[in-house]
């Protein structure tokens, strides 16, 4: 008996996938939930493993094509069937990289590194802001270094299928939301000293390392509680407006094949160690592609680091289906007026950007500025040493 291959679901708002790669070829044997295909979305690369044993009869749907969920991709038969009766693979060849063409003149191109949290001095037995991630046993190789800046200069390429799914998604949200940004600075230097005191000793207990990050985001999830609004989402149709009981934070990743956002779950109810170890598994799987539809799926707010790179803030993108996402700028060193009491002096402060762009269909400017200053409250009082 055939049974056929179909696109599952791979998370909300996720309606179509690209074929990538097919891990079998036709009159081979598969063996059932063995990876048979790779399928990229505007939310995660993935693998879809093979729903019984038997011989993979046909392709249906080839290389570097986009179907809808549900769609039949390939059809699988019994294990005794002859390899023989397998179709020829009807895929279409993968587009080529067209020929290198010249520029008269080009900006360089930074070469993408592995995002990271703030950057920050680290402690002097610290390591860099986020480590590598150790090799694993991944069904899919690691991704590939992105190529040296003069190997860009003068060529033209294809864009990679992650890129223009994310930004086909992004420009969507757009064009469908009413979105500007509100932005306010917070004093971190008491949240930064915490972090460097303690990032030694964290280390050592958890063997990875501390970084920034992790604060911003429980202190943009504690105050999701008491700004509802900024939590939520309208649905389809724009007749209803869903308010979450839940702070599932997205945060921004950035890999060699384009950015992507997997999700740590519950974020107001953790800790910063907590959310520590969510970050540092989530970036650890998106470096070596093994992000499954399950960790980039229910982001209901999203956190983006813009200060990685030394940028002060940034105009965000709202996702798709959501209501805001906070931005978190680099750290400057800068005098700064200090109130101790009734007495005000300078000082050398370390003032960070937050941003928080929004949906104005949903939020209004005042409910920003509300969230805005409850996250400063928060990042201002550093009161993160109890819950480390």
């Amino acid at each position: 008996m055939a049974i056929s291959v179909t696109l599952p679901s791979l998370g909300e708002s996720v309606t179509e996938g690209t074929v990538t790669r097919w891990l079998k070829q036709p009159g081979e044997h598969v063996q059932e939930d063995e990876p048979l295909l790779e399928v990229s979305t505007d939310k995660v690369d993935t693998e879809i493993p093979a729903p019984a044993t038997g011989v993979l009869l046909t392709i249906v749907v080839g290389e570097d094509e986009t179907v809808e969920v549900g769609a039949e991709l390939a059809v699988i038969g019994p294990p005794d069937a002859e390899p023989s009766a397998a179709t020829a693979v009807t895929a279409a060849p993968a587009a080529p990289v067209t020929a290198p063409q010249p520029a008269p003149s080009s900006a360089p191109v930074a070469q993408p590194t592995a995002a990271a949290p703030m950057t920050h001095p680290a402690p002097a037995a610290a390591h860099a802001p986020m480590p590598a991630p150790a090799a694993a046993p991944a069904p899919r190789p690691m991704p590939a270094a992105a190529p040296p800046t003069a190997a860009l200069r003068g060529h033209t390429a294809a864009v990679p299928r992650l890129r223009k799914a994310v930004g086909d998604s992004l420009k969507q949200a757009l064009l469908e939301q009413a979105q500007l940004t509100s932005t306010v600075e917070a004093d971190a230097t008491g949240l930064l000293r915490l972090w460097r005191r303690t990032a030694d000793g964290y280390m050592a207990r958890e063997g990875f390392a501390l970084t920034p990050l992790p604060f911003f985001v429980l202190a943009a999830a504690q105050a999701l509680k008491a700004h509802p609004v900024i939590n939520a989402r309208i649905d389809a149709g724009g007749a209803t407006i869903t308010y979450y009981d839940i702070a599932n934070v997205g945060i921004t990743v950035d890999t060699y094949q384009g950015p992507v956002t997997p999700v740590v779950r519950g974020a107001g109810d953790l800790t910063v160690s907590g959310i520590a170890r969510a970050v540092h598994d989530l970036t650890d799987h998106a470096l070596a592609g093994r992000l499954t539809p399950a960790d980039v799926a229910g982001a209901t707010f999203t956190v983006s680091d813009t200060g990685t790179r030394g940028a002060l803030f940034d105009t965000l993108i709202v996702p798709p289906h959501q209501a805001a996402i906070l931005g978190v700028g680099a750290a400057v060193r800068r005098p700064a007026v200090v109130q101790d009491g009734d007495e005000e002096f300078i000082g050398v402060r370390e003032l960070v950007h937050v941003s928080l762009s929004y949906d104005h269909r949903l939020v209004d400017g005042a409910d920003a500025a509300r969230y805005l200053t409850t996250v400063k409250k928060i990042v201002e009082a550093a009161a993160f040493e109890d819950i480390l």
